[in-house]
């Protein structure tokens, strides 16, 4: 879940892999400071100076929660968060996301969004919660195509997504290589085995 793993996708031309807490938190800091003042606006629901960026970073590097990190050329230019449900008081662990202007509408959202649902199926969570302002509608539009359920109240969206009730088809879509190798194996296994019943090869004597 933690290694390294190239996308996928025709467009988006670098990596993903999740960060190293302490040594690697400069790429994270780094990546939320390049947001333009349109992003920066949307990741945060409001204007945040440089300081309450970083000081954001360092908590993120010493309360345990999980950066999935997009990477082209040794600089993270987008981001999700997954942060520890004993941080709120509803007990949902919650997630954001911050993609840079520069490699946007190339897939990349998504596959930040498919690792982050794997990295919680992976913790046993059953559920995550999403909040986004009111005007980010790129945010709103991924989140709903992932099966948000979202509200809008004062001046924000928050809705939750559900992980026990994804279909088997959503969990295929989120696996990891080899837990799609894994899955597979499986199928094929009981696919043959279901043919060998019919002819009665798998009969015992």
């Amino acid at each position: 879940m933690r290694n390294e793993e190239i996308t996928r996708s025709t467009r988006a031309k670098g990596y993903v892999r999740t960060l190293r807490q302490q040594e690697e938190l400069p790429l994270l800091r780094d990546h939320l400071l390049r947001l333009d003042p349109a992003s920066r606006y949307d990741r945060f629901n409001g204007f945040m100076d440089d300081s309450f960026i970083e000081g954001y970073a360092a908590k993120c590097a010493d309360d345990g929660t999980v950066i999935i990190a997009y990477i082209e050329e040794g600089a993270v230019r987008g981001a999700a968060e997954l942060h520890p449900p004993d941080q709120l008081p509803d007990g949902l662990p919650e997630i954001a996301f911050s993609v840079e202007a520069s490699v946007r509408r190339q897939g990349v959202g998504s596959i930040l969004f498919k690792r982050l649902i794997a990295e919680a199926r992976w913790k046993g969570y059953p559920a995550l919660r999403i909040t986004t302002g009111a005007q980010n509608q790129a945010m709103r539009a991924l989140a709903n195509k992932f099966g948000a359920n979202l509200t809008f109240r004062h001046g924000e969206s928050t809705g939750t997504i559900d992980l026990t009730q994804q279909s088997d088809l959503a969990k295929l879509v989120v696996a990891t290589p080899a837990e799609a190798v894994r899955a597979m194996i499986s199928f094929n296994r009981a696919y043959w085995m279901l043919v060998l019943r019919m002819y009665g090869w798998g009969r015992t004597a």
